[in-house]
C-alpha cells in the first residue's frame, strides 16, 4: 500500500520476513472460496483502533475500480460519517461501491447517512432486514468484517463501524484486532463479496493488475492465507474446523483470544485432550465486556478451564472484543469468529487463516505481551474468593440461558 496523499494518518506497519511454503498458484479466472490455501499474497496484523481505521480509509481513498464492505454494526456516529464520506469520495471518482450490512445490527444508520451515501450511487443492501427477508431466520446474522478493495487488497477482523472500535479523544478503542492482506487471497474474498451480493450481472474487474502484481511478490515475501467461512444454513462450517484443527493437532501450545468464550462439549474434549497431550493452553478473555449475560455465561467454565490446567487471563484495559487464535507459531486464525455454539451455528462468520512460521511467532509474541502487561491471570485461588455460591448460581443460569436461547432460535433453522 502506497502512503495516502490526504489528511488521513496512515501508520507505516513492517512486512514480516516470511518462511516459505510449498502451494499451487491460483488461477486468477474464478477462485473457488473453500480451497486451499493460496500463497502468492503478503499480510500484515492490524490492532483495532486508530490502526484499523487508517487502513481502512487508505483502502477507500485508493480504490479505483470497486470496493466491497461487509459489517455486522455501522452506527451514525464521528466514525461512521468519517468512513461514510470516504465512500461517497470513492463512488463520485466512479469506484463502485457495495455496502452490505446486518438488517438489525445496523438499524443505527440514519435516513440522512443512507439517503447521501445512496445520492452518490453508494450501494447499499441489508443482510436479512427484520420483517422484510423472504428467508429470515430469527438469530441468524451477518457478523462478517471484510473490506476488499480492487479484488486485491483486503481488510479482515473483528472490527465494526463505529466509535467504540475507533481511539476517540479521552476514550481508547476496544481491543480488537484484523489482519491486511494483499494478493490471491483478497481475490479470493472479491468473489465472496460479489457472491453474498446476489447481483448476477455486476461487472467484472480487470485482473490483469492483480496477475502482475501477485506474479512480483519476491518468493521470499509469500506467506499462505485462506479466506474460512461458516454458515451453517448454506452448509458451511470452515472457521469450525479450523478450530477442531487448532485443538486438534497442537504439539507444544495454543493461545486463544476471544471476547465471548463459550466452546460446546466437543471443543471442550478436544482442549482437555490437548492438555493431556501436553500442549500448554491460555486463554485471553475479557474483563470487562459489553454482554454481561455472557460474561457470567462465560465465567461460569473458569472452574473447568482451571481444573483442566488451562490458563485464563483477563484483559483489564478496555472491552476485548478480539477473535484470533494461533499454535505451535505456526498457524494464525483471526476474523469474526467467537468459539460459542452462536457463531457456529446462528451467524455468518469470516476470518481468515495464514500458515506461516514467522507471522505466527510474531502474534504469540503479540498475544505475551497482552497478557503479562494487560491482563490478569485467573488462579483458582482468587476465582474461589471472588465467586461465592449466589454468583456461581448466578453464573450457572446465565450459561443455560444463552444456551437455551441459542437452542430456541436455531432448531428450526432449514439447511440449504
Amino acid at each position: 500500500m502506497s502512503p495516502i496523499s490526504s489528511n488521513y494518518e496512515y501508520c507505516q506497519r513492517s512486512i514480516f520476513d516470511i518462511d516459505v511454503f510449498s502451494a499451487n498458484n491460483m488461477s486468477l479466472g474464478r477462485p473457488d472460496s473453500s480451497a486451499a490455501y493460496t500463497i502468492r499474497n503478503r499480510v500484515q496484523f492490524v490492532y483495532g483502533g486508530k490502526d484499523y481505521f487508517n487502513t481502512l480509509l487508505e483502502l477507500i481513498c485508493n480504490a479505483k475500480q470497486c470496493i466491497h464492505l461487509q459489517f455486522y454494526i455501522y452506527e451514525n456516529d464521528e466514525t461512521g460519517w468519517q468512513v461514510a464520506h470516504a465512500l461517497i469520495e470513492a463512488a463520485r471518482r466512479k469506484v463502485d461501491v457495495f455496502l452490505q450490512v446486518d438488517g438489525y445490527a445496523s438499524q443505527g444508520m440514519s435516513k440522512k447517512m443512507i439517503a447521501e451515501l445512496k445520492a452518490a450511487g453508494v450501494n447499499l443492501k441489508w443482510f436479512e432486514p427484520l420483517f422484510r427477508s423472504k428467508h429470515f431466520y430469527f438469530g441468524r446474522r451477518l457478523h462478517h468484517k471484510v473490506v476488499v478493495a480492487d479484488g486485491l487488497y483486503s481488510l479482515v477482523g473483528g472490527v465494526n463501524i463505529c466509535n467504540r472500535y475507533n481511539d476517540m479523544p479521552g476514550e481508547p478503542a476496544w481491543l480488537d484486532t484484523a489482519l491486511y492482506c494483499e494478493g490471491e487471497a483478497s481475490f479470493v474474498l472479491h468473489h465472496i463479496c460479489r457472491d453474498m451480493w446476489g447481483d448476477k450481472n455486476l461487472s467484472t474487474i480487470d485482473t490483469s493488475h492483480i496477475e502482475t502484481f501477485c506474479d512480483n511478490i519476491p518468493e521470499d515475501e509469500q506467506i499462505m492465507v485462506r479466506a474460512r467461512r461458516n454458515d451453517w444454513v448454506n452448509r458451511k462450517n470452515q472457521i469450525w474446523k479450523t478450530y477442531y484443527d487448532i485443538f486438534s493437532k497442537a504439539e507444544k501450545n495454543i493461545t486463544v483470544m476471544c471476547s465471548y468464550f463459550l466452546p460446546g462439549r466437543l471443543f471442550r474434549k478436544k482442549i482437555s485432550q490437548a492438555v493431556k497431550r501436553g500442549v500448554h493452553v491460555k486463554v485471553i478473555l475479557a474483563g470487562r465486556s459489553d454482554i454481561m449475560m455472557a460474561k457470567h455465561a462465560e465465567r461460569y467454565l473458569y472452574d473447568w478451564l482451571l481444573r483442566n490446567k488451562i490458563e485464563v487471563y483477563e484483559y483489564q484495559e478496555t472491552v476485548l472484543h478480539a477473535k484470533l487464535a494461533v499454535y505451535d507459531a505456526r498457524k494464525v486464525t483471526i476474523g469474526s469468529y467467537n468459539v460459542n455454539n452462536i457463531s457456529a451455528y446462528a451467524s455468518l462468520e469470516l476470518n481468515m487463516d495464514i500458515e506461516n512460521h514467522s507471522f505466527a511467532e510474531y502474534v504469540v509474541n503479540e498475544l505475551e505481551k497482552i497478557s503479562t502487561e494487560h491482563c490478569k491471570l485467573i488462579t483458582k485461588e482468587n476465582y474461589t474468593s471472588s465467586t461465592n455460591i449466589f454468583r456461581r448460581i448466578w453464573q450457572r443460569f446465565c450459561y443455560s440461558f444463552i444456551n437455551n436461547v441459542l437452542n430456541l432460535f436455531t432448531f428450526y433453522f432449514r439447511q440449504e
